[in-house]
């Protein structure tokens, strides 16, 4: 036998169901309806196989073995039996190499080829045994290298067989099959990035309602869902939620134990040292340690006692490895705040000294065998830059902007022993506006800027920012996906994305328009997040006359009435089962996003007309306030799904922001009555908005030159999608290297020009502040547009500040390039590659 490599943890299902059954029939362990030569059994006639794992497995297996064999009951109908010893008919047998009696005897037998795979990170093989034991004709082995590999083995087979990761957490029906087969052969894998997980941030007031109204807090009963979860998704950390007063282990001691018994490497924020809550240190005050001064300077005392205490914790399961954890080191300020500038560096130099000295002691090992992270979040990464030293067993975990923008990523010199990772964001509390209600992600966006970390060689750790988990499905799935296998994410694995996970989540028969809905949700909302929206955010058209001008205001209303009513027509073919899932993972998030459109377009036109005096002015008062109204009954709506169960999970203020912060109350905006009747009830004239000149993805001819090629990414930006130049992480190129695109433009007068170029936000990720790209007119000289996008997300009003809030609200950059004295005729306008990140979205000529 021998071990085929296939796809991206589940994504190998979730693809391979789009090429259909045939083929899946073709590829070794996957799934049929019907036997083929070999084929393991896995449901015959209604019965499901029984699941085998020996008494003395890892509780990380015995816990997934358990989660297997109830999958199997949901797609059978009947209960899968659980076994300890083979006996007879035809089992899955699941263990860790060299930790399995059954396991390590087929190998040595020579009847389970187990080569290559003893010392690697959570891999695993899943393979159809012939008469592996007596009285056993056939079985499905499942052998993970350590115990983590045997549980993605199991969740895996799960996902193919058609249980969701998300069956519990978006209520995603499991579809009844009485015959699962599995064709012969051999199925191997194993992930690429060693440390994946979520991070569960500002979880108040949505997922700690929730939590409180339905397990009693943030408990063991409530982490047991989500471990699931992280692991059904191939993700081995989690760094728990931590608002104030959350603190994962303080809270309740079963968290824990039951983390490490369901084989969960556990972390704590990126300033929140030495397994220690931020909280905490506002806890137990009485007891001579925790309070006072979060001050190293003056209270280094107390916090080193602070974090001893973070570690024996750790220490304490008594086998002297500890519970499995990602140890983070160094120190922000108080509450996440920056330290002070000026002497920052030598004492964080001096902190983390400390630290590990600390660890050493406590652990009784040297500190470089605890795993450990260094998150360079906001100002620390400047303080890295200018030449802040980590130990070298350290990982580096370098961050976005807080808006999807990586800051910062190695370069080829920067090769470290801890290696590098991404902390990266899809909800956050900060400039220049909290975002926390929705999902707002491009997976497409997700994509360029990880396929990036990856190219670059942050390989680590990639941990996401996911707030309250829900309602952020769609991109979480994705962004783990691409995690397990980042170099199987291809290019087109992406664009099948959203069709595959929407087979998985309902079925073939609405995949391909339910993932084109999720697609175009997502462009619409990464355009503007929902907390940035007021009355103002985009300009009206004329009021003259009878007939209204919605303007850009009124094309992005249509926009959504064209997205709601394509979701409608696709939910009247939405089976009953699926309905609840469907309104989760689709519905809602359009509804609710097209509903506050609507409400702050009316409230601008309220106040527009009301100001004037005209009576129209009632009507919008009245669409306003119905608007507000569906926001409310939207909400109970999703409280009331499945009896109650997400009671709580939208009670995130969105509605009426007036700085960064969210209000304290969500309330309804003002609007105006004027006396009086209308005499024409409002009407609109179709809002057209051009935005002018060429989509990227519509070029003529792409030069592909100094082991580069030119890749259209299909949806990433506003419009048809955007080019990169792939692979990513590659040095930067010049004009003599002639890698370019080139557009045919006909122009009808002579003048001045000027070029246009929009681009996706993106930064600088060497360590410099401006990205390059160049662009010429014919055979003209190229001319050198210097993108320079500092992130600065505070409370500050400098130029750098303002230039980077604004690319961040309009998630677009635009330059410009002028050309004089141009003739009429044909043209070519071509775009330059010059430096790397750079993303095109459209070129126009004007």
């Amino acid at each position: 036998m021998h071990a085929r490599w296939l796809g991206v943890g589940s994504l190998v299902f979730l693809c391979g169901a789009l090429a259909g059954e045939a083929r899946a029939c073709a590829t070794p362990v996957s799934v049929c309806d019907h036997p083929g030569a070999g084929a393991f059994a896995l449901i015959e006639a209604g019965r499901p196989a029984p699941v085998v794992v020996e008494p003395q497995a890892d509780p990380a297996l015995r816990y997934a073995a358990d989660d297997f064999a109830a999958d199997l009951q949901r797609v059978s109908g009947q209960a899968a039996e659980r076994r300890t010893a083979p006996g007879t008919g035809m089992p899955v047998i699941a263990g860790v190499l060299g930790h399995s009696h059954l396991i390590d005897t087929l190998a040595s037998q020579g009847k389970l080829d187990v080569s290559g795979l003893a010392g690697t990170w959570e891999g695993y093989r899943q393979s159809v045994v012939e008469r592996p034991f007596p009285g056993v004709p056939r079985a499905l082995v499942v052998v993970g290298a350590d115990r983590r590999g045997a549980v993605y083995g199991l969740y895996d087979l799960s996902a193919k067989i058609g249980v969701s990761p998300w069956y519990w957490f978006a209520d995603v029906p499991v579809a009844r099959r009485r015959a699962v087969y599995l064709t012969a052969g051999t199925h191997a894998d194993q992930p690429e990035v060693k440390y994946r997980g979520f991070f569960i941030n500002d979880e108040a007031p949505a997922l700690s309602s929730w939590a409180g109204k339905h397990f009693g807090g943030l408990n063991a009963d409530m982490y047991a869902r989500v471990f699931e979860l992280l692991l059904r998704l191939k993700g081995n950390t989690l760094w728990p939620a931590m608002w104030p007063p959350h603190a994962f282990h303080d809270d309740d001691p079963r968290n824990t134990a039951l983390a490490d018994a369901r084989g969960v490497v556990m972390g704590t924020s990126h300033h929140e040292p030495l397994m220690r809550a931020h909280d905490e240190w506002h806890r137990h005050t009485g007891d001579g340690i925790t309070g006072g001064a979060w001050d190293y300077a003056r209270n280094g005392k107390h916090l080193r006692a602070f974090w001893r205490g973070g570690l024996e914790r750790m220490m304490a399961k008594g086998d002297g490895r500890g519970y499995e954890s990602l140890v983070t080191v160094g120190m922000r300020g108080d509450g996440d705040e920056a330290m002070a500038e000026g002497t920052a560096i030598p004492l964080l130099q001096g902190i983390v000294a400390d630290q590990r000295r600390l660890i050493a002691e406590v652990t009784g090992r040297p500190a470089s065998e605890t795993p450990q992270v260094w998150a360079l979040y906001k100002e620390v990464q400047d303080y890295y830059d200018h030449g802040m030293t980590v130990p070298d067993d350290v990982t580096l975990l370098f961050s976005d902007d807080n808006w999807g923008q990586i800051r910062r990523l190695p370069s080829g010199h920067e090769a470290r022993a801890g290696g590098f990772g991404v902390y990266y964001h899809f909800d956050y509390v900060g400039a220049p506006r909290n975002y926390k209600w929705i999902n707002t992600t491009q997976v497409e966006k997700t994509w360029q800027q990880m396929d990036l970390a990856w190219q670059r060689g942050a390989r680590q750790l990639w941990m996401v920012n996911v707030g309250d988990i829900k309602p952020l499905e769609f991109p979480l799935d994705f962004f783990m996906a691409q995690a397990w296998r980042p170099a199987a994410m291809t290019p087109q694995a992406l664009a099948g994305y959203p069709e595959a996970f929407a087979r998985q989540s309902f079925g073939p028969a609405q995949a391909r328009a339910i993932g084109e809905l999720l697609t175009r949700y997502a462009q619409l909302a990464a355009q503007r997040k929902p907390e940035l929206l007021d009355a103002d955010t985009f300009p009206l058209g004329k009021a003259d006359g009878e007939v209204l001008d919605g303007g850009a205001f009124g094309a992005r209303v249509a926009d959504w009435d064209a997205l709601m009513a394509r979701m409608q027509a696709v939910r009247a073919q939405v089976p009953a089962a699926q309905q609840s899932a469907y309104f989760q993972l689709v519905e809602h998030p359009i509804s609710a996003f097209a509903n506050l459109y609507h409400l702050y377009y009316a409230v601008a036109w309220n106040r527009r007309l009301a100001a004037r005096g005209d009576a129209r002015a009632n009507a919008f008062a009245d669409e306003a306030e119905a608007a507000y109204a569906r926001d409310a009954a939207l909400t109970a709506r999703y409280h009331a799904l499945e009896g109650g169960k997400w009671d709580g999970m939208m009670t995130q203020q969105h509605i009426g922001y007036t700085s960064w912060q969210q209000p304290d109350v969500q309330a309804m905006p003002p609007v105006r009555h004027v006396v009086g009747v209308a005499t024409v009830p409002p009407r609109f004239g179709a809002p057209v908005v051009d935005a002018g000149g060429i989509e990227a993805v519509r070029y003529q001819r792409a030069v592909n030159r100094a082991g580069l090629a030119w890749q259209a990414i299909a949806h990433l930006g506003a419009g048809e999608g955007a080019m990169v130049a792939l692979p990513q992480g590659r040095p930067p190129t010049t004009v003599a290297d002639g890698v370019r695109l080139e557009y045919d433009i006909d122009l009808d007068a002579a003048g001045d020009r000027t070029a246009m170029l929009t681009l996706s936000p993106t930064l600088d990720t060497t360590g410099g502040t401006t990205l390059r790209v160049g662009v010429s007119l014919d055979d003209g000289p190229v001319q050198v547009l210097a993108d320079t996008l500092v992130p600065a997300p505070t409370q500050t009003t400098t130029a750098a500040q303002r230039d980077w809030n604004r690319a961040v609200i309009e998630n677009r950059r635009v330059l410009r390039a002028v050309f004089p004295g141009v003739a009429a005729g044909k043209h070519v306008l071509k775009v330059w590659r010059l430096d790397d990140n750079v993303v095109l979205e459209r070129v126009a000529l004007q």
